[in-house]
């Protein structure tokens, strides 16, 4: 048997596993490889001729088989020590898991963390073997019954196959609903420490080359995420076993969309009141956040809520201050960075921003993105009551709006911050729901395949890491964008075009990934969505749109 890495022909007599192959060419930064187009675990036994490619610590989907990992050793760590409690983790604040325990009659403080530490460490040195098994619905489920996971045994009711996997690991069974290392020796990097309600733990990240990430406590989303986890409670868990209660009745259904939308409205409300209450100092509001946050529909509808209360913001686009593209820096092959800030006149931008809020005449640019090239545009002139408002990449950037005075701008970042699980250790990443709405937007209103959207990804990814996430930390005010039923909603809509992704597509990993936890989820139909949603955005149908 021939098994082929990077042009190296490695010859073996039998089966053989991906780990072994690691081993015999003593790579040892390896977590996952793809085979053949297919992301497959170290365990993964090879039966016939291959080319595989080894992944580390640079390739989110490896990375992710770590993060899965460290999940599973501090739950059975948390089992061996404290049999009675449960644990929930939940992706927190730069970039970190926070674990919550309930059940625990003490304090999390820092000796309750050095204590679970130590017991990780152990497992870890220990190196465990830890082992895939296919066992029966009816097997797994009588398991996680007896160990107290009935979160679990509620999930696995919406499975659809009559089997599911179970990872065993010194006596310890569990799935992480993604693939594992093979032992717990391969966990050399984490961090873990008291952080309230639990603890925080640190694990390599991908964007980093496995670096782990310095961590900054940033208290306006650290705000953001308690307003989720109250959230949570009132609407009784956020699992999906929770969300599919709610969408198996017509009625229910009804009553828990808005509910959510409700929650939007609620925070339109809050931030229209911080603006209009200091609104004699502000004279910018500046709106930003990653692809697919929805602040198109936000920026039109805190534009209206503002509106409701006679304060009438003028919108000034900052797109049509971008450079002819031969201006604009360059990447490293040579074309034009057109996510870069100096891609836009920085100069032209603040003088024009500056004359208006002076109350001077100007006439603004208008960028023909058909001719690449800047032409006049209209002539506006504000009074001292209309602030200006910004929405795009750069908008939290200083830079772009260096000549205005800290104090006469308001910053909102706009994001979806959720918390939903598929059950207590497994919680559904932020990016994943971004990248769902994107998908479904993009083919709604762009004629994109789900293949297309997927091989942009990554190039917005590193856009976002670079410019958009080093200014959150300005703003003024977190927009929480998530609308906890809307997997309900995208599942249908993103199932088709992520199934059309064959097998041997490069993209088929990412694609294979998300229809695992979307299968799990009970559809709620469009026509509930009210018309002014920020989810509309994606699906269509909304009121501030033309479809």
């Amino acid at each position: 048997m021939k098994i082929t890495v990077n042009d190296q022909i490695m010859k073996y007599d039998g089966p053989v596993s991906i780990e072994k192959i690691a081993q015999d060419l003593k790579l040892n930064q390896v977590l996952a490889a793809n085979v053949n187009g297919r992301l497959r675990e170290l365990a993964y036994i090879l039966t016939k001729d291959q080319e595989l490619a080894f992944l580390g610590y640079e390739n989110a989907d490896a990375v992710k088989i770590y993060e899965s990992t460290i999940r599973y050793v501090v739950a059975m760590a948390m089992k061996r020590l404290y049999p009675q409690t449960s644990v929930k983790f939940n992706y927190s604040i730069s970039r970190s898991i926070l674990a919550v325990v309930d059940g625990y009659e003490g304090y999390t403080d820092d000796h309750f963390v050095e204590t679970v530490e130590k017991e990780v460490r152990k497992i870890i040195t220990s190196n465990l073997p830890i082992k895939r098994q296919r066992v029966s619905i009816g097997e797994a489920m009588q398991h996680y019954q007896e160990n107290g996971m009935l979160d679990k045994v509620e999930v696995l009711k919406y499975r659809e196959e009559d089997y599911v996997n179970l990872y065993a690991c010194d006596g310890y069974a569990n799935y992480m609903f993604g693939y594992m290392l093979p032992s717990t020796g391969y966990l050399n990097q984490f961090k873990m420490f008291t952080y309230h309600p639990g603890f925080i733990i640190q694990v390599p990240r991908a964007e980093l080359n496995g670096e782990i990430p310095t961590f900054v406590d940033e208290p306006s989303f650290g705000l953001a995420l308690k307003e989720v986890a109250k959230w949570g409670k009132i609407i009784q868990g956020n699992t999906i076993p929770k969300m599919n209660e709610y969408a198996s009745d017509y009625q229910t259904a009804v009553e828990f969309v808005n509910m959510c939308e409700t929650k939007h409205n609620h925070q339109l409300i809050e931030l229209g009141d911080l603006i209009q209450n200091n609104i004699d100092n502000i004279r910018l509001i500046a709106v930003a956040g990653p692809s697919s946050s929805g602040k198109t529909t936000f920026t039109t509808r805190l534009r209206i809520e503002l509106m409701s209360r006679g304060i009438k913001p003028v919108m000034i686009s900052i797109d049509d201050y971008y450079l002819q593209r031969e201006f604009a820096p360059k990447n490293e092959d040579g074309s034009p960075d057109l996510e870069h800030v100096d891609a836009l006149d920085v100069d032209q931008f603040n003088r024009d921003m500056l004359a208006l809020i002076r109350g001077q005449e100007v006439t603004l640019p208008h960028f023909d993105f058909k001719v690449g090239k800047r032409k006049t545009g209209k002539t506006v002139r504000l009074t001292q009551d209309t602030p200006i408002m910004i929405e795009g990449i750069h908008a939290l950037n200083d830079k772009l709006t260096r000549s205005i005075p800290k104090h006469q701008k308001f910053n909102v970042y706009i994001a979806p911050q959720t918390q939903l699980h598929i059950d207590n250790h497994n919680p559904i990443s932020i990016t994943e729901l971004r990248l769902l709405r994107r998908i479904v937007r993009d083919q709604k209103y762009r004629n994109s395949s789900a293949e297309e959207t997927l091989s942009m990804w990554p190039s917005v990814r590193q856009g976002e890491f670079k410019w958009i996430y080093p200014n959150q930390s300005h703003a003024n005010y977190v927009f929480n964008s998530e609308l906890s039923y809307e997997f309900a909603v995208l599942k249908k809509h993103a199932v088709i075009q992520l199934q059309a992704i064959h097998s041997d597509n490069e993209h088929f990993i990412t694609a294979n990934r998300l229809l695992k936890f979307l299968k799990y989820f009970k559809d709620i139909d469009d026509e509930i969505v009210p018309n002014n949603s920020l989810l509309r955005e994606f699906i269509g149908g909304s009121s501030f749109h033309k479809s």
